[in-house]
């Protein structure tokens, strides 16, 4: 059966906004328009919003860790907590993350979220499509490398934790090929790499730079082997550089980026997801959650650097998408299901417009996800949300009870009824 949706549209990708309609048909939009132009299928369900709703895409959250961790703790969580505990609550922070009008995730690094994947899928589990990196990939000291613990509690393939941080430890070309490898095995729908040091690993620092450029061609090359992409956690510009200039698309937190990364970026088409939000939740609220120290004395040294990088990547036009790296959770810290956080920030602090922070958050984390989603036209994915009010005002957004309406792959999965919807 087709599913119609009428009322304000908004569409970021055409920055249009105006009255229509939109027919759903098989998971995909049908077609799009005014009320003239497009016709109801016979048998349709309908639904009319009203004046002071807004039809627009789905959100994506495109650089994101759902590991099931309530603490920073890496120590408590990683040695004493059992894997169906972290999965119980991973499940939690999908079910809020799809009610904040996110349909689409990609998670780039956690074997909780690529397990799920399939929950997901079948309908077990209420959230929003996930696309997932499974176990990342990292240099021996690098960042994806527990510094304080011994390498085979690090690796997942020798470790005998459940620890949802694991990752793939390599160190030349040979290795990173079969990591990468070992990846794909796992059912890694993307691959992800470190390509710098960063905050939140300890012996390193965000401007090292990590992976040899043949240890990341090679990992490159297996990806697009099997039709897939690599993902790179890139914080300042010599790993950056590296990694664009070996064939990686996708880049996030771009920390402390030169001209020449910001320019190579342009060059050669690259998606950059700065990641803000978790930088701002780290330097309030990193001591409640149990983070090290030496995180947050890393994040304070770097986070004004951070945003006055981003500031001159969009100010010269490089494709920014949204993106939270949110990892941690708890009943003090609602963090999932708060993702639009990144677009308040994006607006607040690098200066983009409405119009133009909505689009990072749909049609370019979209092209992030390389899915065929985030905008309201033909043939794309019928990933729908309505929302209460003016979604250009990002404190809408923040609002859960606000989104009143989710639709995914164009099957409703959330309908708050009251005066904004009508059958």
């Amino acid at each position: 059966m087709s599913l119609v949706l009428e009322g304000r549209i908004l569409n970021p990708a055409t920055e249009f906004v105006g009255k229509g309609r939109i027919v759903v048909e098989n998971g995909k939009i049908k077609d799009v328009g005014s009320k003239g132009e497009v016709e109801i299928p016979e048998g349709a369900e309908v639904i009319e919003t009203k004046a002071k709703a807004t039809i627009m895409p789905g959100l994506i959250d495109a650089h994101v860790h759902f590991t099931g961790f309530r603490t920073g703790d890496y120590i408590k969580e990683g040695l004493l907590t059992p894997l169906g505990l972290f999965v119980a609550r991973a499940i939690k922070d999908l079910e809020a993350t799809l009610d904040a009008g996110y349909t689409t995730v990609c998670d780039a690094g956690s074997i909780v979220a690529l397990h799920l994947r399939e929950a997901v899928n079948e309908g077990t589990v209420r959230g929003p499509r996930i696309i997932a990196a499974g176990y990342p990939i990292s240099q021996t000291f690098g960042h994806g490398d527990f510094h304080f613990l011994h390498p085979k509690l690090v690796d997942a393939r020798e470790s005998l934790l459940n620890f949802p941080f694991q990752s793939l430890l390599c160190d030349g070309e040979d290795e990173c090929r079969k990591a990468a490898r070992h990846a794909l095995r796992e059912g890694a729908d993307f691959i992800k790499i470190f390509v710098t040091g960063g905050v939140a690993s300890q012996r390193d620092r965000p401007e090292y730079p990590q992976l040899t450029r043949k240890e990341i061609a090679a990992i490159v090359e297996e990806a697009k082997r099997a039709g897939r992409f690599v993902h790179a956690h890139a914080e300042s510009s010599e790993g950056y550089i590296n990694a664009v200039e070996e064939g990686v698309e996708v880049l996030a937190h771009g920390m402390d980026l030169n001209d020449d990364a910001i320019n190579l970026s342009i060059e050669k088409d690259i998606t950059l997801i700065p990641t803000l939000t978790i930088a701002d939740i780290i330097l309030k609220f990193g001591e409640a959650a149990g983070l090290p120290d030496w995180a947050i004395e890393k994040t304070e040294e770097v986070h004004e650097i951070h945003i006055e990088s981003i500031k001159r990547a969009y100010e010269a036009g490089v494709r920014i998408a949204t993106g939270t790296d949110f990892f941690i959770g708890s009943k003090e810290i609602q963090l999932y299901g708060m993702n639009s956080l990144e677009i308040k920030l994006l607006a607040e602090k690098v200066g983009m417009e409405g119009m133009e922070v909505l689009k990072a958050a749909t049609l370019n984390a979209a092209k992030a996800a390389h899915l065929n989603a985030g905008s309201l036209e033909k043939g794309k994915v019928a990933d729908i949300i309505v929302v209460e009010g003016d979604p250009l005002s990002p404190e809408i957004l923040l609002d859960k009870r606000k989104i009143k309406l989710v639709v995914k792959g164009g099957r409703i999965v959330k309908i708050v009824k009251n005066d904004l919807i009508g059958f």
